[in-house]
């Protein structure tokens, strides 16, 4: 869609002029007809929606002004207010600049006679294809409040389990980055006195001195070169996880990584039985809900998982059937999916099951620090016994020497 300026006069020859959103100067012209104007004149904008490529690419919206934004929203719905007028209140007192400007054109475009889930699709970073089909569905259903409310409950229970891993994740993540301090100090400030010292001295140094040594040159004379090579394996990273066969490995080795592997298919599953049972209970087709959930698991090999379920059903069979030989799912998952299927209620044993991945995430959350402490007891131990006999195993040998 493009913006077009008008011109056109009313019923009474006034003069008004505006800006509408339309595929067409067409459109704009059996939009304007509709409102009982003679357009004047209709040219269009020079690319004046620059916000919304702008927000796609650095959308700085944070994701919890954008559940606050959601439940706000849904009880204004709820007192009955327009949602002309809703948006426009929640305009008027976001602090953020950016979601301002967002919410003055998703209102301007809803004037110009867009719905407001097309309005929304302009800015697919900030409002997920979810989040566009369930406002959709709430207005052709015309449960708007409702549909809010459950959107608002997804986004909070995500933003509680991201708080909860940050905050588990924090104490190792502290201890990592100390340990680096730690042993960039003993290379660039320690070793080379050290060294000197042990220039005076005919013995031959040990393989770690040496190690530490050869860490110490590269640091001082190349770290430009080690700036460079981070940079570009960076860039490269993020080229090869957008192929698709880069993503594919890159997710399927998140599934596989010791600890956070779990944490992450659980994450993923519960998302995608939420998201399924929530909006079956909206009334949105099931084919047309797994598209949306497919996209929506943040996992490349979930997803194609959850596109096999829906080939599955497109030619006659149950959800059950796949999701036991994907091996992704436990046997009681599929077993109250499989009960679902025979009693007609699947979207409330979607969300039984989206309740049991909860527990087990919740479970691994509690215990995540637990689980990390003896990789991460290991890993020090290892670069503590290191950097130990990199300075200690010379003055042994000195110390032999004295003893002749």
């Amino acid at each position: 869609m493009s913006i077009y300026h008008y011109k056109a006069r009313d019923k009474f020859g006034k003069l008004l002029s505006g800006e509408m959103s339309a595929d067409s100067e067409n459109a704009v012209v059996v939009r304007l007809n509709q409102l009982g104007c003679v357009p004047v004149s209709i040219k269009k904008a020079q690319e004046r929606v620059t916000l919304a490529s702008f927000v796609n690419r650095f959308s700085s919206v944070k994701f919890s002004e954008l559940n606050m934004f959601t439940r706000q929203l849904a009880t204004l719905q709820k007192a009955g207010l327009p949602i002309l007028a809703s948006l426009g209140a929640l305009k008027d007192q976001t602090p953020n600049v950016v979601f301002k400007e967002i919410l003055a054109q998703i209102i301007r475009d809803i004037e110009s006679g867009l719905s407001f889930s097309k309005a929304l699709e302009k800015f697919p970073q900030l409002f997920n294809v979810l989040y566009v089909n369930m406002v959709s569905s709430g207005e052709t259903g015309g449960q708007m409040a409702e549909v809010l409310e459950r959107l608002a409950l997804l986004g909070e229970y995500e933003q509680k389990v991201k708080q909860r891993i940050n905050a588990a994740t924090r104490y190792p993540l502290m201890v990592v980055i100390a340990m680096i301090v730690g042993f960039l100090v003993l290379t660039t400030l320690v070793v080379p006195r050290y060294a000197l010292i042990y220039s005076q001295f005919s013995t031959k140094l040990p393989f770690p001195t040496l190690i530490l040594l050869g860490i110490h040159y590269v640091l001082t004379h190349f770290w430009w070169l080690i700036i460079l090579f981070f940079i570009c394996l960076g860039v490269g990273f993020r080229l090869f996880i957008k192929t698709s066969q880069g993503r594919w490995a890159w997710d399927n080795f998140k599934l596989k990584v010791p600890v956070f592997g779990p944490l992450v298919l659980k994450l993923a599953m519960s998302r995608f039985t939420r998201i399924t049972g929530t909006l079956m209970h909206s009334g949105i087709p099931l084919l047309k809900i797994l598209d949306i959930a497919s996209g929506s698991t943040g996992n490349v090999v979930i997803s194609r998982t959850i596109v096999k379920i829906k080939d599955d059903i497109a030619e006659g069979r149950g959800m059950s059937e796949q999701m036991k030989l994907s091996g992704l799912f436990p046997t009681v998952v599929t077993q109250m999916v499989a009960v679902g299927e025979e009693t007609g209620k699947l979207d409330q044993l979607l969300l039984h099951v989206s309740g049991y991945y909860d527990e087990e995430v919740e479970y691994t959350i509690s215990n995540l620090t637990s689980l990390i402490e003896p990789i991460l007891i290991v890993f020090l131990g290892c670069c503590v016994l290191f950097m130990a006999l990199g300075i200690f195993l010379p003055m042994w040998n000195m110390m032999s020497l004295f003893k002749r």
